[in-house]
C-alpha cells in the first residue's frame, strides 16, 4: 500500500506546484476566473450563466403578466 501511496502523493504535489507557478512567481499573479459571465468569448456568443438566464426569464414573465392584466382589464 505504501508503494502506491507515496508516488500518488508525490504526483499530486508536483501537479499542485505546477498549477501554482503563475500565482507564486508572477507579481500580482492570480488564477483566471472560471465563471461564464467573466469570459469574453462566451459573452460574444451570447451565452450567459444560469443566474443571468433566470433573471431574464423572470423579467420576461413579469412583463408578460403585466400585459395580460392590461388586456384583461380592458375587456372587462
Amino acid at each position: 500500500m505504501v508503494e502506491t501511496l507515496v508516488p500518488t502523493v508525490l504526483i499530486i504535489a508536483i501537479c499542485l506546484a505546477l498549477l501554482s507557478v503563475k500565482v507564486l512567481f508572477k507579481r500580482k499573479g492570480a488564477f483566471r476566473s472560471q465563471h461564464i459571465h467573466d469570459s469574453a468569448a462566451m459573452r460574444k456568443l451570447g451565452i450567459h450563466c444560469v443566474i443571468d438566464q433566470d433573471r431574464e426569464a423572470r423579467l420576461g414573465a413579469e412583463k408578460t403578466e403585466m400585459i395580460r392584466n392590461r388586456i384583461k382589464n380592458k375587456t372587462e
